[in-house]
C-alpha cells in the first residue's frame, strides 16, 4: 500500500492525528483572514455603510463564498486533479504538458498560463506573512495607544526571527501546529458565539438572497467589495497544494467539521458586533473579546499567523525546487531538514529574499489595510488560471462531456472573474506589487527554460550517437588508463559532450566508462524500483539512467549504491567524473532577443555548481570548458 493510499484510507487514531496535523499546516493562512478581512469590507475606501443590510449582504457574500470556492470548486473538484497524490499549480501544469511535444506545442498557452499561476505564487508567499503578522500586532493598538508606534518595529522583529528559524525546518516546531490552530478556531468559534448573541438576528445572512440585494443596493460599489471580501478565500490554494502531504479525506473532514464551521460562526459574530455598535469597525475581531482577554488573544492570533506563513514559506520552498527540477529555474542550494519528511525543503537564496521583501512591505505599506489593496490581484489569478487548467485535466483524464466542462467553466469562471474583476481597482493602491514580482520571476522562468533549450540545441550538433562513439573508440583505440571515468550528460541518448572533449583533446579514456543521465519525469515522486537503469552498451562501457520526480532532488552517491545492489560496483578512490563547463557567447542571431541571452548568461554564471547541486565529491571531479554560441 502506498503512502498516498494510505492517507486516503486512514481511520480512526491516524486520521485524527493525520487532520490534526493538516489543521496547522493547511488551514493556517485561510484561519487568519477574520482578523482583518471583514473590517476590509467596510472600509472607508468601498463607500459602504455599516447599516443592517449591508452587513447582512457582506455575511451572505462572505459565507456563499467559502462555500462555493472552498468546499465545492476546490474540496469537491479540483482536488480530483492529483499528480500521482501532489497537488498545486505546478503540479496541475504537468497534467496539461505530457510527455508527448505535439501535444506540448498544441497546448503552450495552457502550459504558459500554468507558469504565470506558480509565478503570482510569490507574490503571495512576501504578501501573507507580512499582512499577517502586521493585522495581528495590531490588536495591541486595540488594548492601549502605547503601543501604536511600536507595532511595525514589533511585526519586523518577528518576521526576521521567523525567516531566521527556517534553516532547522518545520519538523520540531510542526508538532506544535496543529494544537495551537485547533486552539485558535476554537477560539474563533467561541468568539462568534459570544458576538452573535449580541445580535441575533445576524444569521439572517445565512439566506443567499441577502447578497443579491446587496448587489442590487449598491451597484458598482456594492460589486467591488468582492475584492476585500475575497480575503476570506485566500487560502484556497493552499488546500489544494498540501494535498500530497495529507491526502483528501483530512482535509475534507477537517474543514467541513471544524475550519468552515467557525469560520462561519467568528465572521457572523464580528458582524453582529458591528450591528450591536458601529464604532467597533476599525477592529471587530478584537473587540469582540471581553477586555480581559484581548492581550492572550493578540498572543494567539500572533502564533496563529506565524503558522500560516510558515505553511506560505514552506510552499515557496517547495514550488522552487520542484521549478529547478522541471527546468524553469537554475540550480540552487536545497537543503533537506528532515531525515524522515520528503517534502520538508530549505532554499537560503529564496528564503531572505523573501525576508528583505515582507520586511519591505511592511516598511512601505505600513498597516494591513494598505497591505490588504496589494492582496488578492495575484491568488485570483491564480485561481482562474487553476479552473481553466482543471478544466482541461478533466476532459483528458476523467472524459467529461463538452457540456459537462461548459457548466463547470460557466459557472466557476463567474465566481473567479468577478472577484478578479473587483480586484483591478486595487492595481494603483498596491496590488501592482505582485503583478510585477510574478511578471519578473515568469520572464526569469522562461528565459532559463528557452535558454537550456539553445543550449542543448547547439551541443547536438557536435553530437554522436552513442554506436559511432563505440566504433570510433574501437578504431582509434585510444590510450586506456585505470579507474572509471563517469560523464555526466543530461540527454540519455545523447553522447557526452565532455567524453568527446576529453577524447579529441587529452586522446585518453579510462577502463570503464560510464555514462549518466538524470532526467526528471512530470510525478512527483519515483518509487526506487523504477529509479534506475542500467545498460551494458559495450565491454567496458555503461549508460546508467536515473529518474527523478519533480519534487524530488537528485543525488548521484545515492545512485552510485543502487548501482552496486545491481551489480556495478564503484571505488570512488578509482572514479573521476567529467562534467562540461559551457562558456556562453551570444553571437548568433534568433533564438531569443538579445536581452534575454544576456539575462541567461547572467543566471547561468550564478547557478549553483553542479558538483554541490548533485552531491557529487568535489575533489573527484574534473571540469571540461567549451564555448556555446547563443
Amino acid at each position: 500500500m502506498s503512502s498516498q493510499q494510505s492517507k486516503e484510507e486512514a481511520h480512526g487514531r491516524y486520521l485524527a492525528a493525520l487532520s490534526l496535523t493538516a489543521l496547522g499546516i493547511v488551514f493556517g493562512d485561510i484561519g487568519t483572514s477574520p482578523i482583518y478581512a471583514l473590517r476590509e469590507s467596510f472600509h472607508s475606501a468601498n463607500g459602504i455603510d455599516p447599516t443592517q443590510a449591508n452587513v447582512l449582504g457582506v455575511l451572505s457574500l462572505i459565507l456563499w463564498s467559502l462555500i462555493i470556492v472552498i468546499s465545492i470548486k476546490y474540496l469537491t473538484f479540483v482536488m480530483r486533479a492529483d499528480n500521482h497524490g501532489e497537488g498545486g499549480i505546478i503540479a496541475l501544469t504537468a497534467l496539461v504538458a505530457p510527455p508527448s511535444q505535439a501535444v506540448r506545442q498544441k497546448r503552450i498557452v495552457l502550459v504558459m498560463a500554468g507558469l504565470f499561476g506558480a509565478a503570482l505564487l510569490y507574490g503571495d508567499s512576501m504578501i501573507t506573512p507580512a499582512i499577517s503578522v502586521l493585522s495581528a500586532i495590531e490588536g495591541l493598538e486595540v488594548a492601549t495607544p502605547f503601543f501604536q508606534p511600536y507595532v511595525i518595529p514589533i511585526t519586523i522583529v518577528i518576521l526576521i526571527a521567523l525567516f531566521s528559524v527556517q534553516r532547522r525546518g518545520t519538523a520540531g516546531i510542526g508538532m506544535l501546529f496543529g494544537p495551537v490552530t485547533l486552539v485558535w478556531f476554537i477560539t474563533l468559534a467561541l468568539l462568534g458565539v459570544l458576538g452573535i448573541m449580541r445580535h441575533p438576528g445576524v444569521m439572517a445572512a445565512v439566506n443567499p438572497l441577502q447578497g443579491a440585494a446587496f448587489f442590487a443596493r449598491n451597484g458598482l460599489a456594492g460589486f467591488l467589495v468582492l475584492g476585500s471580501v475575497f480575503l476570506v478565500v485566500t487560502g484556497g490554494e493552499a488546500l489544494y497544494a498540501d494535498m500530497g502531504h495529507f491526502g483528501i479525506r483530512p482535509i475534507r473532514l477537517t474543514w467541513f467539521v471544524l475550519v468552515l464551521p467557525a469560520l462561519v460562526l467568528n465572521y457572523f459574530g464580528q458582524g453582529a458586533v458591528i450591528l450591536d455598535d458601529p464604532t467597533t469597525l476599525e477592529h471587530p475581531f478584537f473587540l469582540m473579546a471581553p477586555s480581559w482577554a484581548l492581550y492572550p488573544l493578540v498572543g494567539l492570533a500572533t502564533l496563529a499567523t506565524i503558522i500560516a506563513s510558515q505553511a506560505v514559506i514552506s510552499g515557496a520552498f517547495s514550488l522552487t525546487q520542484q521549478a529547478i527540477q522541471l527546468g524553469y529555474l537554475p540550480r540552487m542550494k536545497v537543503e533537506h531538514t528532515s531525515s524522515r519528511e520528503i517534502g520538508q525543503v530549505y532554499l537560503p537564496g529564496i528564503n531572505w529574499a523573501l525576508m528583505f521583501a515582507c520586511v519591505g512591505l511592511v516598511i512601505g505599506f505600513r498597516t494591513s489595510s494598505n497591505l490588504a489593496a496589494a492582496y488578492g490581484v495575484a491568488v485570483t489569478t491564480d485561481m482562474a488560471v487553476t479552473t481553466v487548467l482543471f478544466a482541461v485535466v478533466a476532459t483528458k483524464r476523467f472524459g467529461w462531456s463538452p457540456p459537462s466542462i461548459v457548466l463547470f467553466l460557466s459557472g466557476l469562471l463567474i465566481v473567479d472573474l468577478a472577484f478578479w474583476g473587483a480586484n483591478l481597482p486595487k492595481i494603483p493602491q498596491g496590488g501592482w506589487f505582485p503583478i510585477v514580482v510574478a511578471a519578473v520571476i515568469f520572464t526569469l522562468m522562461t528565459t532559463w527554460k528557452k535558454g537550456r533549450q539553445l543550449v542543448a540545441t547547439r551541443l547536438e550538433v557536435g553530437s554522436l550517437p552513442i554506436e559511432l562513439l563505440i566504433a570510433d573508440i574501437h578504431e582509434s583505440n585510444p590510450t586506456r588508463v585505470a579507474g572509471t571515468a563517469v560523464f555526466m550528460h543530461k540527454d540519455p541518448d545523447g553522447t557526452p559532450p565532455a567524453l568527446l572533449h576529453n577524447l579529441k583533446h587529452n586522446r585518453v579514456l579510462h577502463r570503464r566508462i560510464v555514462l549518466l543521465s538524470i532526467t526528471t519525469l512530470e510525478v512527483p515522486r519515483v518509487t526506487d524500483e523504477d529509479r534506475l537503469s542500467i545498460v551494458k552498451v559495450a565491454d567496458d562501457m555503461y549508460k546508467v539512467g536515473a529518474s527523478y520526480g519533480f519534487a524530488e532532488s537528485p543525488d548521484v552517491p545515492s545512485i552510485m549504491k543502487i548501482c552496486e545492489k545491481n551489480g556495478l560496483a564503484f571505488d570512488m578512490m578509482q572514479t573521476t567524473f567529467f562534467l562540461s563547463r559551457e562558456t556562453l557567447v551570444a553571437y548568433q542571431k534568433g533564438g531569443m532577443a538579445g536581452w534575454r541571452k544576456r539575462l541567461f548568461g547572467r543566471m547561468s554564471r550564478n547557478s549553483l555548481e553542479a558538483t554541490v547541486y548533485f552531491g557529487i565529491p568535489p575533489n573527484r571531479v574534473v571540469e571540461l570548458g567549451m564555448q556555446v554560441e547563443l
